[in-house]
């Protein structure tokens, strides 16, 4: 069956199994503390949440998954955000077996990698990359924890928080301080805060980027094209939504907090907003300005080939670039000296307008449905199709139907809408002849 399915095909049934089995262990009596099955569609949500690293949560972590529970729910943050290729590897060269030319060409587009040459080897420096960032996290984030909570409880939370950190997961067990606040207990503390963002860029930059650092070093002449783009537009990102929040919420959000705490603030909003989903502030508390900005952040997501989502950074640099091509009267699409291959703009506009479309819509559903008002439907749906998960509302509160929409959101929004349409899109073969071409009025 596998040598009939593309390979897109096989990523797409891939996580829809990885939510299936997620589903049915979080629906076991044993996996809640008060002993009492999980309705099916918190079930569904909570396991798709998980595995589409998004970060929304019908209940608070802490309080309602007993051990068990939280395991599982972690299990599928690793697999969901390394992709199960990585686990299909990781097994396959523990017993010594043959990665065959189809398993890579899965791989390749599982890193969204440009080529299938040296797939496999990237594929090993992921995992061990993978378990090295967090182990280093989960060691920091102990310094902190192992005071509050004691040794075993602190060492957990921190592996807990490490790996939820790195795979932009937005999961948390700070319930057990105070149920619901995400990271709003450690706001202003740098450690924390951090050591957050730093493993929440780490993964969101993506494996192919690690792959260029770690040959050419702090290089950046000597990066590939993909690699520039990326780390530019990353740091864009993160720097002038900063200076806009801190701007902001000035005296709105983080009027009770000092300056370098606003500042703190103001990265952390910057970072998780792209797909990570922990917050420091509640977000119900932000301007309709911040809001706005905040879906804006959410919409782009973070780079190819990793644990983010969105319509990624290197879209959003060419949809920029493809602007500024145009207004200057240019044929073509250049960065960094180089000229992009005619079609991207294309693929990129396609991507935006499948984005835009869904978002919409679901705004529009949700509306007619729920009680919750337009702002709030927004920040939901673009935290969702973003991967994100920060929330202006309860989750728990919402509507069947509602959850139900942003089940396939975050779904949609971790395959990859474009993926999504292609996997299971049958191929119409070219008209033998070509059309006599007529201009229409643009714009």
């Amino acid at each position: 069956m596998k040598s009939k399915l593309s390979s897109i095909q096989v990523l797409v049934i891939g996580f829809f199994v990885i939510i299936t089995l997620g589903t049915i262990l979080l629906m076991l009596p044993f996996a809640t503390r008060d002993g009492e099955t999980t309705t099916l569609i918190n079930a569904i949500f909570t396991a798709t949440s998980a595995t589409c690293v998004t970060g929304f949560s019908v209940y608070d972590t802490y309080t309602h998954w007993t051990l068990f529970g939280q395991i599982t729910i972690l299990s599928m943050i690793q697999i969901g955000g390394l992709g199960f290729m990585s686990v299909a590897t990781f097994l396959s060269l523990a017993m010594r077996r043959k990665i065959t030319l189809k398993e890579r060409g899965i791989m390749q587009e599982a890193l969204n990698m440009p080529e299938i040459s040296g797939v496999v080897r990237l594929m090993r420096h992921v995992l061990l990359g993978t378990v090295i960032f967090e182990l280093c996290g989960a060691v920091i984030f102990s310094i902190r924890f192992i005071p509050i909570m004691g040794i075993a409880r602190g060492i957990y939370t921190a592996v807990f928080h490490s790996v939820s950190s790195f795979c932009n997961a937005g999961f948390d067990l700070f319930g057990r301080i105070r149920p619901g606040s995400s990271l709003e207990c450690f706001n202003g503390d740098v450690l924390v805060n951090v050591a957050t963002m730093a493993l929440i860029i780490i993964g969101g930059i993506g494996f192919y980027v690690w792959e260029d650092i770690h040959k050419n070093g702090l290089h950046f002449k000597k990066y590939k094209l993909h690699t520039k783009m990326v780390l530019s537009m990353t740091l864009a990102l993160i720097i002038i939504p900063a200076v806009l929040f801190f701007t902001l919420e000035r005296n709105n959000a983080y009027k009770d907090l000092s300056t370098p705490q606003a500042v703190m603030s103001a990265s952390f909003q910057s970072v998780t907003l792209r797909t990570a989903g922990f917050s420091t502030v509640n977000q119900a508390n932000l301007t309709d300005s911040s809001a706005l900005l905040g879906c804006a952040l959410m919409l782009v997501g973070g780079s190819p080939g990793s644990t983010a989502g969105g319509i990624k950074t290197t879209s959003f640099m060419i949809l920029i670039l493809g602007v500024i091509s145009m207004l200057s009267k240019r044929d073509s699409i250049t960065s960094f000296k180089r000229r992009l291959p005619h079609g991207y703009l294309t693929k990129v506009s396609a991507i935006l307008t499948m984005y835009l479309f869904f978002a919409l819509l679901s705004v529009g559903i949700i509306c007619a449905v729920d009680t919750i008002n337009l702002r709030e439907t927004l920040y939901e749906v673009f935290s969702a199709i973003g991967t994100v998960g920060v929330e202006m509302t309860k989750t728990g509160a919402l509507k069947s139907l509602t959850k139900g929409i942003l089940t396939i959101l975050m779904f949609f929004g971790r395959i990859g809408g474009l993926s999504l349409a292609l996997a299971f899109a049958k191929p119409i073969a070219a008209p033998p002849i070509k059309y006599p071409t007529e201009k229409i009025s643009v714009g």
